[in-house]
């Protein structure tokens, strides 16, 4: 790997996601309203640092809180605040019993009450409440059927919100008749208030028959309490709300290319709005690759080609890895021969699928020396195994929870 700009990579990754970390941002979205005692509840990868950022702006305001954050997210005690960490990316009987929890404290509000409602990406998974009839067993095996279908997050967040007791706006029906104020992190693209982590608390813009269009688009079999969940139809207005975005992926691109530029590379984003399958992707940033270097084209060198977003993977194989490692891996065959050039790919939360990596970087050289060890991309990549070569290959980006979750980057490096 070219060492020289890998350490440019790992610069623009440092730079990119310090300028999405949460706690800035919820603070000066709190400071900005009206101070009285409230009642706070975060869910998501980023709920720890949003409310440790709320517990300080809050002060003695502060009445109780709940956070529900993955596992190994939490980064220790905050005052007054219960802290959960539950499953993600597939639901598991803490985030229920955690939800429950949170239930119980939007049950004790009056008319004369506030809730801070802080929410980031991931939030679907750990925030949640079954209809009647629908057992933890027959959410996961819905997740794991949604997750390995290639369908889009807004997809399966459609379908899971018709599923639940807290989601597609439930959870501030649930709260009523005091107000909620949603402070958001958004990690979808175009930032879909609904969509994000599934909207608790915020009127859904899906339906019922669109849930129903997508389970039969991608052939998910679901059960006949499913079915009935899925007949009822989510909330379309809500007049207790008042809701604020706090952080986005087209801040982590534009914090890439701030870095880019002074690091010495023209930078460019390409889109905030990258939505396809990872290998696609990658073989498309390998495209590109090829014709700056052969034409000088269509950006003269040394270059940054900035995309965010989030792609997805249709799971064939039975191997280990995630779409940015996928994404990485598949660029690597074009990008074969390539001098000074370099991709990396990673989650600004810090972890890329069911793995301990944020994501992959390969260069020019990637190919050919994994061809020497007698490692094959192209079966790597049938088995959706890239988390094993890369992590042979020394590709692999690890960085551990960053604490926030605003989609993906991926740069393209040529110099």
């Amino acid at each position: 790997m070219h060492t020289a700009m890998q350490a440019d990579a790992y610069k623009i990754i440092h730079h990119a996601v310090q300028a999405v970390l949460p706690g800035a941002a919820v603070k000066n979205a709190l400071q900005t309203i009206e101070r009285k005692p409230s009642y706070v509840v975060a869910i998501g990868k980023a709920a720890w640092k949003m409310a440790a950022a709320a517990a300080e702006v809050l002060g003695d305001d502060l009445i109780e809180g709940i956070v529900i954050t993955k596992y190994h997210h939490s980064e220790g005690p905050i005052r007054k605040m219960t802290i959960y960490e539950a499953g993600h990316p597939v639901p598991d009987a803490n985030g229920l019993a955690a939800t429950e929890q949170a239930l119980r404290l939007a049950d004790k509000l009056r008319a004369e009450d506030r809730m801070i409602f802080l929410v980031s990406g991931g939030g679907s998974a750990l925030f949640e409440a079954l209809p009647d009839g629908v057992t933890l067993d027959d959410l996961m095996k819905l997740t794991k059927k949604l997750l390995s279908s290639g369908a889009s997050i807004t997809e399966m967040n459609a379908i899971r919100k018709h599923i639940s007791k807290v989601k597609g706006g439930r959870f501030a029906l649930r709260c009523m008749p005091a107000k909620v104020i949603n402070v958001i992190l958004s990690d979808i693209i175009g930032d879909p208030l609904d969509a994000i982590a599934s909207g608790p608390a915020y009127p859904d813009a899906s339906t019922s028959e669109d849930a129903s269009k997508i389970v039969r688009r991608y052939g998910v079999e679901i059960t006949p309490e499913m079915e009935k969940s899925l007949a009822m139809e989510t909330p379309k207005t809500l007049s207790n709300i008042t809701t604020c975005v706090t952080g986005n992926v087209q801040l982590l691109c534009e914090s890439a290319k701030e870095m880019a530029r002074g690091l010495g590379y023209m930078p460019v984003v390409l889109t905030a709005t990258l939505d396809c399958e990872a290998r696609e992707a990658g073989a498309f940033f390998a495209a590109i690759a090829r014709q700056i270097r052969a034409k000088g084209e269509p950006f003269a060198t040394p270059c940054a080609v900035i995309a965010g977003g989030e792609t997805v993977v249709h799971l064939k194989g039975s191997g280990k890895g995630g779409r940015n490692q996928e994404l990485a891996l598949a660029a690597a065959k074009g990008m074969d021969g390539l001098e000074n050039t370099l991709l990396f790919s990673f989650g600004s939360d810090g972890t890329d699928g069911p793995t301990d990596a944020a994501g992959g970087m390969v260069d020019g050289n990637f190919y050919a020396a994994c061809a020497e060890k007698g490692l094959s991309v192209e079966d790597t990549l049938e088995n959706n195994d890239a988390y094993h070569l890369l992590k042979e290959m020394g590709g692999l980006i690890v960085s551990g929870p960053t604490g926030t979750n605003v989609n993906d980057l991926t740069v393209l490096l040529v110099r």
